[in-house]
């Protein structure tokens, strides 16, 4: 579920759980597509056909934007170095061979090799296909005479909000994402 503060900016995906323990507690309101915010008892009472949960008591529609009542910050402006940022990043595009692949058929590459003293970072980790990976080995790209697309860098934009014009989760998200994009990937990659 999407999570904005109280100035209708995101600042969080949340899981459904999570969701209703912040509704619950009073901590945040469901707004729905109407623009109308809802405390959880009366987010309860509407009728929920599709897209919702069970108790014993009742049915309750799964809210898929929250509001904070109290919270007005944004998050953090450091975008975590991730599998998917760096993918993001690349935008799933293999730094040598420019071909545009699916996830499951790229891995990151270091352009200085860790052989070679290279660092696991933003600036020397790029998106790579399994051929050009293969072909350059544990070489530099002059090494392996070969060239990247273009250099790597660490990235500007909010890691939480990167791509979802492309790949929104929910409709009702829309309104709130016009100026951002989302991704939800959050493992951080360390240098060991």
């Amino acid at each position: 579920m999407l999570v904005l503060n109280r100035y209708y900016q995101p600042v969080h995906v949340t899981s459904v759980k999570r969701a209703f323990s912040l509704l619950y507690l009073g901590v945040a309101k469901a707004i729905d597509s109407q623009y109308r915010l809802y405390e959880f008892a009366d987010w309860a009472e509407l009728s929920a056909t599709q897209d919702c949960i069970t108790t014993i008591e009742r049915t309750i529609r799964v809210p898929r934007v929250l509001v904070l009542s109290a919270y007005d910050h944004l998050p953090r402006g450091r975008v975590r170095f991730s599998r998917l940022n760096i993918y993001a990043r690349d935008n799933d595009t293999c730094q040598y061979c420019g071909k545009n692949l699916p996830r499951s058929e790229l891995n990151l590459d270091h352009v200085m090799p860790r052989t070679q003293g290279g660092k696991t970072t933003w600036e020397n980790v790029v998106c790579s296909c399994v051929p050009c990976n293969l072909r350059k080995g544990g070489r530099t790209p002059e090494q392996a005479h070969m060239k990247l697309l273009k250099k790597p860098v660490r990235p500007r934009w909010t890691p939480l909000f990167r791509g979802a014009t492309r790949k929104v989760t929910y409709q009702e998200w829309l309104p709130f994402l016009h100026l951002a994009d989302a991704s939800y990937w959050n493992v951080e990659l360390l240098d060991e």
